[in-house]
């Protein structure tokens, strides 16, 4: 399960978040507002390693395996 990052639109707020999925629905512990995927940060292969080119959704990249 994945930790993510999340801005909510409402309230501005940033956080990250454990899902099962990574178009899992997430709403913003601040205010309860729907937030969005924030694609800022660092994102790492399952080895620990920095993929070059990640666009965060695993269904359709094989570069982490």
């Amino acid at each position: 399960m994945p930790v993510l990052q999340y801005r909510c639109p409402a309230c501005g707020r940033e956080f990250e978040e454990l899902v099962k999925k990574h178009d899992d629905e997430v709403l913003c512990p601040h205010c309860g507002a729907k937030a969005e995927r924030c694609y800022s940060g660092a994102m790492f292969s399952a080895t620990g390693k920095p993929v070059k080119k990640c666009s965060g959704n695993c269904k359709t990249c094989g570069g982490c395996r």
